[in-house]
């Protein structure tokens, strides 16, 4: 059987690889995945404790996050084209110095 604290370790693992991937990562597109897997994360938390409470709010706050998800990849993904037009790469080290 599976319970609650089954997936408070499943989120907990996922935020820890998110997290790890943020950190490590240099490639925007790869942090940009890393921090979908820290809401994923986040989601999974919520929706658990939710289920397990029973009460609606955590996924209330789930499906928030999902939009705020689709949201940011959106934005991001758009930003990172014209990025990559503009220098040819999406190395985070490319973007140390700011141009007018």
């Amino acid at each position: 059987m599976i319970t609650l604290s089954h997936y408070l370790i499943l989120s907990a693992i996922l935020f820890c690889i998110g997290l790890v991937g943020v950190y490590r990562r240099k490639n925007l597109l790869m942090l940009l995945f890393s921090t979908e897997i820290l809401l994923n994360a986040a989601n999974i938390g919520f929706a658990a404790v939710s289920k397990f409470y029973g009460d609606l709010t955590g996924q209330m706050f789930a499906f928030f996050i999902v939009a705020i998800a689709a949201s940011e990849v959106a934005v991001g993904l758009g930003l990172f084209i014209v990025w990559h037009k503009r220098r040819g790469t999406l190395d985070v080290d490319s973007m140390q110095s700011m141009h007018g």
